[in-house]
This record gives structure tokens, C-alpha cells and sequence, in this order.
């Protein structure tokens, strides 16, 4: 097996550096940002539950984990990345713990870290306190995991910081993932007990949509209001053709065209967001090129899970804790998928590649976000 080398990390790191400035002879200077503020869930975690027994397991982050030669986490979520290229401070968890079982090493007193401003946990909704893999989530309930709702975690940072924004920070949306989720394992048991396969699907598109619309006005009234200037906000990838999504087209047939139109309800929710600080970028376009052309963006696998996540292997059945320890055999290092939504360390710089770009090209007041 062969992983993601430091050398594609600096490469990465060079390629966005590059692009931005006076590229292409534009004279606009770059906005110089004071720090990184992100909100959102396991695509932007940095280590919320790298801790207890999932730490020991080599794990701690929604991809394949690994560590650098002094022992500390290889630097490969996408917002690490970019935080390079912006010449701001690594983004670190403001929370870690958990709040399982103890038996099973997954009961951690929370820490807060008041220095930290990257929010993000894995299982976060928009505005229900209840993610998978939460406490309260039946079937999950023993991880215990965090999940503080996007709405919170915006009202964590105000309440930190004087209740407002400086509007020098640039500040990282990605959320609606796990609505999606939940809205998707309703679906399936609500036909699969009976119930109407229309009549379900229209329920879980509106709930999706509801959680788009929540987010908005978010932005809107405790982001962009309390002074923040530069604000991007990631919509969601198709959900519908990733492994999770094949499955669960196996699981209840029909299941991916709602999947689909769930994440396309979400996304449009997202397109109210006008204000000229707002930098909306299509995460979802990016996604179904990716699929549909793989060998345009290095990638040589967008079906299948470089984890093992067989339960013999990988209890969780969850990249949170796969590492070099359990992934499948061969050459993972340019796959899609680390598990059945959760991005390799390669696909990460794919994304910060992605946000990158769309940052360059957005100007405001006469500069460049990057």
C-alpha cells in the first residue's frame, strides 16, 4: 500500500500559492487574512475525537490516517491545505471528547481549546444537536460523538470572540452532509416498513431542503451580520454516487435518484446567499466530473473504499479510524474514497485545489481572495 507522499502535500501547497496574487496580469493584490475560522462536519474535522480509544486505533479523522515522523497527524484535510497557502496558523479542534461508552474507551471529558478556531465535527447537522453517530442516535449511540450543530458552533465563536467577526478572518462553511444522511436512512425505513415511496421521498427532499434554508439564513444573520467579510461556503458533492450511495441504491432501489434530488434541493438553497462577501463554491459540479472523468484529476479508483471496512477489520466500518493498519491491499494513494463518503488524503487536495481556485478568481473591494 502505498499513501498520499509529503511531496503531493507541497506540491499542493506550491499549486495554490501559485494561482494566486497577479496571475494572468490582474495587478489586484490578495486579501491578507489574520486567521481561518471553519464551520462544519467530518469533511472539515481536524481531530475532534482524536482521542481515547479511537486514538489509540490510529485514528482521529474522516480519511486514512497517518502520522508524520514526529508522531503528529499528517496534515491532509483540505482546510490544513489551504491554510498553508494563506500563511495562516493550522487549523486545530476548538472541542475534542467523547461522550460513549466507557467500556469501549469512548467516554473522554471534552477539552476546549480557546486558541483554536476550527469547529468542525464529524456527524454535525445544521441544526439538530443529534448526528450520527451522537449519543442520542440509536444504532450509533456507544461512539458518542459530539456533533455540535452548525448553528451552535457559529454561536460558539461569537460568544468567544465579543460576539462579532473581525471581518479580516476567512471563514469555511461545509456543511449538510449528514441531514442528508439522516434524511436518506429514514427514506429507506419508512418504504421498507411500508410506507408510500413518493410520499417518503417528497419528505426527505423537504427535510434536506429545510436544512439548506436554515443554513442561510445562518450566514446571513450570524456570520454576515456580525461583521465577517469574506465568507465561502462549499455546497454539498453528490452524495448519490458515492459507495454509500451505490449501497443504498441496493438496499431499497430507487434510493440514489433521491438521494440526488435531496442533495440538488440542498444546493439550491444555498444559491440565496448573494451577498458580494460570500463566495459560493460548487463542490457538487466538481464531484460528478470526478466520477464521470476520473483520469482528468489523477484519480484511478471512484467506486471503491480504500479502507477495509470490514467489521473484522474496521469495527466502525468508518474511515475515523483507518490507517495503514486496515486499508485494503494495493495502490490506494489516487482513490476517490477512503470509506462510503469520506474523502482519501489525495481527493482532500482535490478539494483544496478546488476551493483554491474559486477563491482567485473571486475579488472584493479591488483584491483577490487568494
Amino acid at each position: 500500500m502505498r499513501q498520499v507522499k509529503w511531496s503531493l502535500i507541497f506540491a499542493l501547497v506550491l499549486a495554490i500559492a501559485g494561482c494566486g496574487g497577479n496571475s494572468g496580469g490582474d495587478p489586484a493584490p490578495r486579501v491578507q487574512f489574520t486567521s481561518q475560522v471553519v464551520f462544519g462536519d467530518s469533511l472539515s474535522d481536524v481531530g475532534s475525537y482524536a482521542v481515547g480509544s479511537i486514538k489509540g486505533l490510529g485514528g482521529g479523522r474522516y480519511t486514512i490516517n497517518s502520522n508524520t515522523a514526529d508522531g503528529n497527524p499528517t496534515p491532509n484535510n483540505w482546510t490544513e491545505l489551504i491554510a498553508v497557502s494563506l500563511g495562516v496558523s493550522q487549523p486545530c479542534p476548538v472541542q475534542t471528547g467523547l461522550d460513549g461508552f466507557l467500556i469501549l474507551g469512548f467516554l473522554v471529558p471534552s477539552v476546549f481549546y480557546p486558541q483554536c478556531t476550527n469547529y468542525a465535527q464529524g456527524g454535525a447537522r445544521i441544526t439538530n444537536p443529534v448526528g450520527p453517530g451522537n449519543k442520542l442516535s440509536p444504532g450509533t449511540d456507544f461512539l458518542g460523538l459530539l456533533t455540535v450543530p452548525i448553528v451552535t458552533q457559529i454561536n460558539n465563536h461569537l460568544n468567544s470572540h465579543g460576539g462579532t467577526f473581525t471581518g479580516t478572518e476567512i471563514v469555511f462553511l461545509l456543511a449538510g452532509g449528514n441531514d442528508s444522511i439522516v434524511a436518506t436512512e429514514t427514506y429507506i425505513a419508512t418504504v421498507g416498513l411500508g410506507g408510500n415511496a413518493a410520499t417518503a421521498a417528497q419528505a426527505a427532499i423537504q427535510a434536506v431542503e429545510l436544512a439548506g434554508s436554515e443554513l442561510v439564513g445562518y450566514v446571513n444573520n450570524l456570520v454576515l451580520a456580525k461583521g465577517a467579510k469574506y465568507v465561502a461556503v462549499l455546497n454539498l458533492p453528490d452524495l448519490s454516487t458515492t459507495p454509500y450511495g451505490f449501497q443504498s441504491e441496493t438496499r431499497l432501489p430507487g434510493t440514489q435518484a433521491v438521494m440526488s434530488a435531496m442533495v440538488q434541493a440542498y444546493n439550491n438553497q444555498l444559491k440565496a446567499l448573494t451577498s458580494a462577501d460570500v463566495l459560493l463554491i460548487d463542490l457538487y459540479t466538481s464531484s460528478v466530473d470526478q466520477i464521470a472523468n476520473p483520469a482528468k484529476y489523477g484519480l484511478t479508483n471512484v467506486r471503491d473504499t480504500g479502507c477495509n471496512l470490514a467489521p473484522s477489520v474496521n469495527f466502525l466500518s468508518l474511515s475515523l479510524i483507518c490507517s495503514a493498519k486496515n486499508v485494503i491491499a494495493g495502490d490506494i494513494s489516487h482513490y476517490e474514497f477512503a470509506d462510503m463518503v469520506h474523502p482519501t488524503p489525495y481527493a482532500n487536495t482535490l478539494i483544496g485545489l478546488y476551493v483554491a481556485q474559486n477563491m482567485q478568481a473571486k475579488k472584493t473591494g479591488g483584491k483577490t481572495w487568494l
